[in-house]
């Protein structure tokens, strides 16, 4: 026996286990979903498949509840304010790979984000229920606004918006644009069948500084079901400064015509281009350098920007002399090897110098620099990080800098070019990424006095959204200050209802974040506790709700996606067709696999009960008969 623990002998046992096909229950939970007042359709439908017996002994069943994302099964709340299809569907999927696994997919086809799902290529079986009403009824829309965000006072700003038809019959109506009560502009407008998408275009006079509020609607036509689409709204924020900026640079680039277009692309900036051995003007003529790929040749400028506080925007490259730059104490350094490397874009969503939306910048091609280290011994906020390898890295890709009222930014990477045309693939418009330079040179060029509190804040919400304000404070020494206690006071001006929330420190920057305000007009104030500091504001939360925008179920989609995936496609009321359909299918059937496993002897406990046994009774025997 004792022989046995020595060797400890392996047996190889063969196991089989059964493996039932999974039969995937994807749950359509957003709010489309009750605006069709479908949704205890779909909560008798779960309960349906939840107590069939058949079905639970024919398959091992998985449920998820999907809206923006994918979730397993929770409670039904039918109060997700997007829809992606096409994510529910892949993320099953991949769970279920190389697995006998048909999809149910309870949803009215309705699809607000993500990829088209229509042609989705799908391994597995798809059967879609279709919840909601699949009658087609007259109706008109907004479905696209085209605005730009900022506008220059006496300037005008183009307004285009899409409107489309559904129907049969020939339908007139009337277009408005409105703005505190008064319309300013109207045009009446027709559809038919053929005639389905009208497109207008107008400009509209910016004679009010500030944020102005807008709200552009299609009168109701005759039997119309849903109007919840019929009326948009938008804002514009009107500013008046006009901007003249230099690129000064070392070597000719496609950097330089895209840094020349984009800036232009706002009628009140203007920029020259000049390299720096053929530059012979005063640079008090500009409000802004943009200074390209350094070297020792940009000494008097340098000096001449750092003397009078010019601000300026650093760009560099494989060009750059890092020798040069580390000499002039422009707050920052580099040191630098002889080899370039590639750095990748990672966006701060804590960024707080000015209002910059997140545009794609992590999807965006990297830019080329020399490697090294990088020092900077002055106060910066960091806009954009360096990713390098898919590891993103605590140096700044674009940081600003304010120090003793000098403003200047650094781009450390050449190749900007790449992004603009990356922005255009992604949007099929250059608008995006022209914004944030121009954003960037505003705030750049701006001549207004820091103030120590300073509030971040969109002026337009969606009802339902998430609502984010930011606030960066500082010192009196204009350094920021993670000490202070910040509160935001909102009143909704037409109730007059007060609530408070305060705000959380996050990377360097304050951020109160609330959801759930009622549509309306609010009012804004932020103060610095303990301190008379404050800054007041205001936004508009609409009453869009971009799940409110379907009158009916998309059955044709649905239908194409059956298709195409070797599914078929039913109806709500039409649940025991299909779970006929799955029992009866052969294609669905239990798999037997086997599995080896090797186990040692030690590993049963029968022998081990038996040598305890047997040494045992050798233990008696020798204590009471004597030695054997």
């Amino acid at each position: 026996m004792m022989l046995i623990l020595l060797i400890n002998l392996i047996i190889e046992n063969e196991v089989y286990t059964n493996e039932k096909p999974i039969l995937s229950l994807l749950i359509d939970n957003s709010k489309s979903i009750d605006f069709l007042k479908e949704s205890k359709n779909v909560s008798d439908l779960l309960s349906e498949f939840n107590s069939n017996t058949k079905i639970n002994n024919k398959f091992s069943q998985n449920q998820f509840q999907f809206g923006k994302g994918l979730d397993v099964l929770d409670s039904l709340t039918f109060q997700d304010n997007k829809t992606d299809i096409y994510n529910a569907i892949s993320e099953v999927q991949k769970l279920n790979a190389d697995k006998i696994a048909p999809i149910i997919l309870v949803t009215d086809g309705n699809q607000t984000i993500g990829s088209d799902y229509e042609f989705l290529n799908s391994k597995q079986p798809i059967y879609p229920i279709v919840v909601g009403d699949t009658t087609q009824y007259s109706d008109v829309k907004i479905t696209k606004l085209n605005v730009n965000k900022y506008s220059f006072l006496n300037n005008q700003f183009p307004v285009e918006v899409l409107m489309n038809y559904e129907g049969k019959e020939k339908v007139t109506t009337e277009f408005r644009i409105t703005s505190e009560g008064k319309t300013i502009f109207r045009e009446n407008i027709s559809f038919s069948a053929q005639k389905n998408t009208v497109t207008i275009s107008t400009k509209i006079n910016s004679n009010s500084l500030g944020v102005n509020f807008y709200e552009a609607s299609i009168q109701k036509i005759e039997n119309e079901k849903n109007t919840k689409n019929n009326s948009k709204m938008f804002s514009v924020e009107v500013i008046d400064e006009q901007i003249k900026v230099l690129i000064l640079t070392s070597i000719l680039h496609p950097d330089l015509g895209v840094l020349k277009k984009a800036i232009e692309s706002n009628k009140q900036r203007s920029a020259t281009i000049s390299l720096i051995n053929d530059f012979k003007n005063q640079i008090n003529d500009f409000q802004l350098i943009i200074l390209y790929q350094v070297n020792n040749k940009f000494e008097q400028i340098l000096n001449e920007i750092n003397t009078k506080k010019i601000p300026f925007l650093f760009i560099s490259g494989a060009k750059t002399d890092w020798n040069f730059v580390n000499n002039q104490q422009l707050g920052f350094k580099k040191i630098a090897i002889n080899q370039t490397e590639n750095y990748g874009v990672i966006n701060n969503e804590a960024f707080m110098m000015f209002q910059q939306n997140n545009i794609g910048f992590d999807d965006f091609p990297p830019l080329k620099d020399f490697f090294g280290e990088l020092i900077i011994d002055k106060e910066f906020q960091v806009l954009l990080f360096q990713n390098i390898n898919g590891i993103q890295t605590s140096n700044p890709l674009l940081a600003t800098f304010n120090n003793d009222n000098h403003k200047f930014a650094t781009l450390f990477g050449e190749g900007i070019w790449k992004w603009r045309s990356a922005s255009f693939l992604n949007n099929n418009s250059f608008e995006d990424f022209d914004a944030f330079i121009v954003n960037l040179v505003a705030y750049l060029a701006s001549t207004k006095k820091r103030d120590r509190l300073e509030v971040s804040a969109e002026s337009l919400f969606p009802s339902n959204s998430i609502i984010n304000i930011s606030a960066f404070y500082s010192d009196s020494n204009n350094k920021f200050d993670p000490r202070a206690s910040l509160e935001i006071a909102i009143k909704n001006t037409t109730t007059n209802e007060t609530i408070k929330f305060p705000f959380s420190l996050v990377n360097n920057a304050y951020h109160a974040t609330f959801e759930n305000l009622n549509s309306g007009k609010y009012e804004y104030q932020v103060a610095v506790l303990g301190e008379n500091i404050f800054k007041n504001g205001r936004f508009v939360v609409t009453d869009y709700q971009i799940e409110e925008q379907f009158s009916r179920a998309n059955f044709e989609k649905l239908m194409k996606l059956a298709l195409n995936s070797g599914g078929k496609v039913f109806f709500v009321n039409q649940s025991n067709n299909l779970i006929d359909e799955l029992l009866e299918n052969e294609s669905f059937y239990t798999v037997q696999k086997s599995i080896k496993k090797q186990q040692s002897l030690l590993d049963l406990k029968w022998i081990l009960y038996f040598i305890i046994a047997f040494l045992s009774i050798e233990w008696f025997i020798r204590k009471y008969i004597g030695k054997i």
